[in-house]
């Protein structure tokens, strides 16, 4: 039987394998459950009829992959994005099953949305649209089925919309969704989750493997792709923590700090213009004082002269063979991914063959560890509203700092023990996929899904 091609899945499907070679070599009996867990439990899909501000109906294709369920509730984000389709989406909830494992929370994997784009659609508009979509999804979703979330154009207006949808519709106030307003049953630092999870991540990769670019000093360079919210939260903490922040990007182009790096007025100033739907390329004033330039149509990591810690949060393969060259050439010591599966796998094999080379390589982390902050927030969120309390600030960031200590750890070890080689500094991808994999397989195995 010839399957249609899903090259996204299929490429995030193959890193999971190659990751666990010396694994199975070692463990043959958990082959079986490779073959099973790269299998959704569940794949919906459906329509969305939804009417535009002339009165006309719109159609979209909305879905939800409730992938692996074996640890907790499915948990995974809902994306509004032109080029959602079934690939993408079973990719991303293949790797949310690896990411959730690796918080050490109670949490399934999932992924949904749809080919809507929110982008240059009015306030009416969009709520029309969520609340078709939501009419549908609630269907499929619950506190302690499956608790969707945030992603890329779904953000807190969206949630809103999603969450008074499903209120209405099943007469219940529960934790369905996360991301919510603080006011109504949302978590603190919740939309800074990805981008501080990220930074405490690298933190302890530059103390183990090069400490004197601690992001304390602002001679330590740092480039970040993307400017949504996860690159905006990076660069945020970066800047709170004394490094110097070199680029922010989008769709259209690259904004690049020419000296002194980006300022945290700047940052939110991007950030409004983001919640409005506008693009870097506004900002070409900034290009007139020489303090920035604008590269349209180009991504940042050819465009710096020096760098130390590069830092991918745009989207999925923003980041190639070609470009992962560049960035060693220009001195990076430290790759970590805001995005998910955002480097090629020509990319990976850069930065690992770099790492390999000696205790001067390049260090490479996955998002499925690196950017796992977010939703470690969002199991936080659904422990709040299971009890029905709210922690400080202080409280979920010391939680999340706990939790991605605990990953980075974990996927430490687990690079040591099965990436096949002698290394100073070990494989955090083959210690990643394999110490997810094996938490989730074994919850399989217990619960009777292998034998």
């Amino acid at each position: 039987m010839v399957l249609p091609s899903e090259p996204e899945f299929e490429q995030a499907l193959n890193e999971l394998t190659s990751c666990l070679t010396h694994f199975l070599s070692a463990n043959p009996a958990y082959q079986k459950a490779l073959d099973i867990v790269q299998i959704p439990e569940r794949v919906v899909q459906f329509r969305v009829v939804w009417e535009d501000d002339q009165g006309n109906s719109q159609v979209n294709r909305g879905f939800r992959v409730q992938y692996n369920s074996a640890l907790g509730p499915y948990k995974g984000g809902l994306r509004l994005h032109p080029s959602v389709n079934l690939s993408i989406l079973k990719f991303l909830g293949f790797e949310q099953t690896f990411k959730n494992a690796l918080t050490g929370l109670n949490m399934g994997g999932g992924k949904g949305g749809c080919d809507f784009d929110p982008k240059g659609k009015s306030d009416n508009e969009i709520r029309r649209f969520c609340v078709s979509f939501m009419t549908e999804l609630q269907r499929h979703i619950g506190a302690d089925t499956d608790v969707p979330a945030g992603d890329i154009g779904t953000g807190a207006r969206e949630i809103g919309f999603m969450f008074g949808t499903y209120r209405k519709l099943r007469n219940e106030f529960v934790g369905v969704l996360t991301g919510k307003g603080a006011d109504w049953g949302g978590s603190f630092i919740r939309p800074e989750a990805t981008g501080y999870g990220l930074i405490y991540y690298v933190e302890h990769m530059i103390a183990q493997a090069c400490p004197e670019y601690s992001l304390s000093k602002p001679e330590t360079l740092v480039a970040i792709s993307g400017s949504g919210n996860v690159s905006q939260y990076t660069a945020l903490k970066v800047l709170e923590l004394g490094g110097t922040v070199l680029s922010l990007s989008d769709s259209k182009g690259s904004l690049i700090a020419n000296e002194g790096g980006f300022t945290k007025d700047v940052i939110e100033s991007i950030g409004q213009l983001k919640l409005k739907g506008g693009a870097l390329s506004s900002f070409a004033d900034f290009a007139d004082d020489g303090k920035y330039t604008y590269h349209a149509g180009k991504r940042p990591w050819k465009l710096l002269p020096k760098v130390h810690i590069a830092l991918p949060g745009a989207t999925e393969n923003e980041l190639n063979g070609e470009e992962a060259k560049a960035l060693i050439k220009s001195g990076v010591r430290i790759v970590a991914e805001g995005s998910n599966m955002g480097c090629t796998q020509d990319a990976i094999d850069v930065f690992e063959a770099s790492r390999r080379s000696g205790p001067q390589g390049v260090w490479y982390a996955p998002g499925k560890a690196s950017n796992c902050g977010g939703v470690a927030v969002s199991g936080l969120e659904m422990a709040q509203n299971s009890t029905r309390i709210t922690w400080s600030s202080a409280e979920v960031d010391a939680r999340l700092k706990a939790i991605m200590t605990d990953c980075f750890t974990i996927c430490r070890d687990a690079g040591a023990k099965w990436s096949g080689e002698e290394s100073e500094l070990p494989s955090l991808v083959t210690g990643a996929n394999v110490a997810g994999f094996i938490k989730v397989a074994d919850a399989m195995k217990a619960q009777g899904d292998w034998w």
